[in-house]
């Protein structure tokens, strides 16, 4: 038995630049809908944020917003980092370094919280581990804690000059956001 094909016709060109017309049709329709779901202009703007550190002088504590988020950045001395440097490891609550450019398992040293280069600058999330509360430490006459670093007054919890827990009921050290050195005074943190 021979088979034949039949030739296209005009209904069957009819059919398909239909079906063609209704999907760009549909597409055209949904892509507001699609578009809408995107973050506006105002959140994409806080996925990063530049923050000019040359105003910090030695010993000097400015706070940042990122993410709604308040930033905790300290220019510290040098007295504050051979205290942190000095610190054993095996005295710590947390030892991860709660770095999230690095990995978990690293441990809390004090170079792993900062910056090669940069290791007066100390930048965390100013946010206590225990139960949320805003640690006191970046005015000038706010309460360090035993260790010289951050207090929160909240339940107790003592911060050192690196932004690791030493003593009371938090369980992690300060979070260190993902920043680089965008120059030598600026960085860009997320």
């Amino acid at each position: 038995m021979a088979s034949t094909a039949e030739e296209p016709n005009r209904r069957d060109f009819l059919v398909i630049a239909g079906s063609v017309f209704a999907a760009v049709g549909g597409a055209i329709t949904l892509w507001p809908f699609i578009a809408q779901m995107n973050p506006d202009s105002s959140a994409q703007a806080l996925a990063s944020v530049e923050i000019d550190l040359a105003p910090v002088k030695e010993g000097q504590a400015i706070t940042g917003m990122w993410r709604g988020k308040p930033i905790f950045i300290r220019n510290r001395t040098k007295e504050e980092i051979e205290k942190a440097n000095a610190v054993n490891l095996s005295a710590l609550v947390d030892n991860s370094a709660r770095n999230m450019a690095l990995p978990e398992s690293d441990p809390a040293t004090d170079a792993n919280r900062t910056k090669p280069g940069h290791e007066n600058f100390i930048i965390l999330i100013g946010i206590c581990t225990h139960l949320g509360c805003i640690p006191k430490g970046q005015a000038i006459g706010d309460s360090r804690g035993d260790f010289g670093g951050w207090f929160c007054p909240c339940h107790g919890s003592h911060y050192d000059t690196a932004g690791r827990i030493r003593k009371g009921p938090a369980p992690r050290n300060l979070e260190v956001p993902p920043y680089v050195f965008a120059g030598d005074t600026k960085i860009k943190i997320g």
